[in-house]
């Protein structure tokens, strides 16, 4: 069911070659995303009609959802599932809220400071996927952190579903209700990210798009990067667990299960020093698969190349694997769990020990979801407050402290054969440089 990876006894220098990942071609999808965006660049809400007509079955006199479709959504929620909700927007908005860092002056010389104000971008439009599943916790994850950030204008979109005559699916738009937003469109697909890119005569143009969608989104946003800001290019989800001797298979097998679940290009990787753990984590997810709903979806992805289990000497050698693998789901099962983590350099988010799963941080830790994919948490983190804000250096300086910094800065443009630059500060003194 699941590939085994033996890098016992010496790792290679390019851990990374020789780890499962599923091969995600964008730069494919590209060419077949190309004219759809082109499109609805050149027609507007037309186009984005007829794709959702196309692509989706569905044919819609505007994309943009009725105000009372979302209320009564709202109103159709199951109890339960709305007391969740809630909490899963309560605990992320604490997490959240402290994310929102204040404006800093320095005094550089007297008379001469610079402020960092932490600017919101103006309008964000927030994409919520459809297909396999039903996501109202990715609406929770993209809708908190931008109003923490005090986004202005915030817009919501998720694929057309036929079986809802037309409109996301209902959990989908009452969870923008409880969250109190308003403008929300049935389309998914790369025409969405198009509709946020350009605008049309339904949605006026936003100034970056968020949230996770299929290999066609990522692409859109790798076409239309530039035309508008992107929070990052989502690929399948994955889950990498470094775990010895001392954690428990069922709960091991249970965690790769979850993340599996989602789709058959799921990464579901465990990490470990132990053969006897690797033995008994193989024979639970034989057990445990055959009792889930989505049995053939999930065996798919563990059998893929993108899933499997990787033999290492100890703890120490686990550590350079998951920091090479960068995964967006790490678990610590180890011995001292929280020790083990405070070590890891790459990950989106680390669970650490047996009762941090990573089903908690996809609904109710507080955490955010929404993180890097295909070995990014290297070089970029997950979605936060900070995504949507922008730092912008507010200069300020006095007549005497513009003088004390003539000579140098005049100085530094002729070696940068810049000369009108330094003459821009020469022109303030009629009496020449400043000593």
């Amino acid at each position: 069911m699941i590939s085994r990876i033996d890098l016992r006894g010496s790792l290679p220098d390019d851990l990374r070659s020789v780890l499962p990942r599923a091969e995600l071609d964008v730069e494919a999808a590209l060419e077949k995303v190309r004219p759809i965006c082109d499109d609805v660049r050149h027609r507007g809400a037309a186009a984005v009609r007829e794709y959702t007509a196309r692509l989706d079955g569905v044919d819609l006199a505007s994309a943009r959802v009725p105000s009372e479709a979302i209320r009564q959504a709202l109103d159709g929620l199951a109890p339960g599932v709305r007391d969740a909700l809630e909490e899963c927007v309560r605990r992320a908005r604490l997490v959240h809220r402290d994310q929102r860092r204040t404006d800093v002056t320095t005094q550089v010389v007297p008379g001469g400071t610079v402020t960092e104000r932490f600017v919101p971008v103006e309008r964000v439009g927030l994409y919520v996927p459809g297909g396999q599943a039903v996501y109202p916790s990715s609406v929770v994850m993209n809708v908190v952190p931008a109003q923490e950030a005090g986004v202005r204008s915030l817009a919501v979109t998720s694929p057309a579903q036929r079986e809802f005559g037309g409109l996301p699916h209902p959990v989908i738009l009452a969870a923008c209700a409880l969250l109190g937003v308003d403008e929300v469109y049935a389309a998914g697909g790369a025409q969405a990210i198009a509709m946020f890119a350009y605008g049309t005569e339904d949605c006026r143009p936003a100034d970056l798009v968020t949230g996770p969608g299929n290999i066609y989104v990522a692409a859109a946003k790798r076409l239309l990067k530039g035309v508008i800001g992107i929070d990052s290019e989502a690929g399948p989800t994955e889950i990498a667990v470094l775990a010895d001797a001392t954690a428990d298979p069922s709960y091991v097998a249970a965690d790769l299960i979850s993340q599996a679940e989602h789709d058959t290009l799921a990464a579901s990787v465990l990490v470990t020093d132990s053969t006897a753990l690797a033995d008994a984590v193989e024979r639970e997810l034989a057990a445990q698969v055959q009792r889930t709903k989505h049995t053939e979806r999930i065996t798919a992805a563990l059998a893929g190349r993108q899933s499997g289990i990787v033999l290492v000497d100890d703890v120490a050698a686990g550590l350079r694997v998951v920091d090479a693998y960068a995964a967006e789901h790490l678990e610590i099962q180890t011995a001292d769990a929280a020790a083990v983590a405070a070590r890891v350099r790459n990950a989106g988010a680390i669970f650490i020990g047996p009762h941090s799963p990573v089903s908690l941080g996809d609904y109710l830790a507080g955490s955010n979801h929404v993180l890097p994919t295909g070995g990014c948490a290297c070089h970029s983190g997950g979605l936060s407050v900070q995504t949507f804000l922008r730092g912008i250096h507010v200069i300020d300086y006095d007549e005497a402290a513009l003088a004390e910094a003539t000579r140098r800065v005049v100085t530094l443009a002729e070696a940068e054969d810049l000369p009108a630059h330094g003459a821009a500060l020469k022109a303030r003194y009629d009496w020449g440089i400043p000593e």
